[in-house]
């Protein structure tokens, strides 16, 4: 945590033109925004645990790895099948070494050393953040999805326009590398499916869950506020209503 706080603080409301310095409200908001969200916990890997012990999950899937060692190493369950293409970590420790589409494509036509009729209890999506992307993703996921299981998702609560642009690699924002894409927009669309049931912990970047079966809590979106474009600025004034938002905590005490 020092050494986050270090590196907000390096560039912290400040950048320069000339020899003038020039204080900017987006780059010092947003670096607290970063520093507020790395510090609520718990974090992601709690909470796939706490589902998979929750429907005593058998066979778990994790799609955009990156370094094992991070969420899918700590991981309590049986069965573990893991997806990365490797662009960000070579090593790319992997069971498939190739993208989420062609894992799927290949799983479907019987390519793999898993069959084509296997359910998964839990599918944790966290591969390439850009909505159409994520929304094959899921798409994907829950043809192989059991009924009780859950899909979940990373990083649908961006906490600023800047985190949630389309371009990583775009470092020169307020933002800086911290970078959530435009997932909550591929969570917010499929919370319109009437036989999907969905909530939102707030917390780690906001840990999306969807499910087929509606558990306590668990919602569809009945728009009270449209927000057709996908705009963020209605996002970030309707955020609770648009994610159904919930504090993990609060939601374990309201499910026992």
């Amino acid at each position: 945590m020092n050494f986050l706080k270090q590196h907000v603080v390096d560039f912290l409301n400040t950048y320069r033109i000339g020899k003038q310095i020039y204080f900017d409200d987006y780059f010092k908001n947003t670096a607290q925004l970063s520093i507020s969200e790395n510090l609520k916990t718990p974090r992601r890997t709690d909470i796939i645990n706490y589902l998979i012990s929750v429907i005593d999950a058998q066979f778990y899937l994790e799609i955009g790895v990156r370094d094992p060692r991070k969420n899918f190493n700590k991981i309590q369950c049986k069965n573990k099948y893991s997806v990365d293409p490797g662009i960000e970590f070579e090593d790319n420790p992997v069971d498939f070494k190739m993208t989420s589409d062609l894992f799927f494509e290949k799983l479907k036509s019987d390519e793999l050393k898993i069959k084509s009729d296997i359910k998964f209890d839990v599918i944790y999506i966290d591969g390439l953040h850009i909505s159409s992307q994520v929304e094959k993703d899921i798409l994907n996921s829950l043809e192989f999805l059991n009924d009780n299981g859950f899909i979940i998702l990373h990083d649908c609560n961006p906490p600023s326009v800047f985190h949630q642009r389309e371009e990583y690699n775009f470092k020169n924002s307020p933002a800086k590398s911290f970078w959530n894409g435009t997932t909550w927009k591929a969570f917010y669309k499929v919370r319109h499916q009437s036989d999907l049931f969905s909530i939102c912990f707030d917390t780690d970047w906001g840990v999306g869950i969807i499910s087929r079966k509606q558990y306590p809590s668990f919602n569809n979106i009945k728009d009270k506020v449209q927000n057709e474009y996908y705009e963020f600025s209605v996002l970030n004034k309707h955020r609770k209503e648009h994610l159904n938002l919930h504090l993990f905590e609060e939601w374990t005490k309201i499910k026992k």
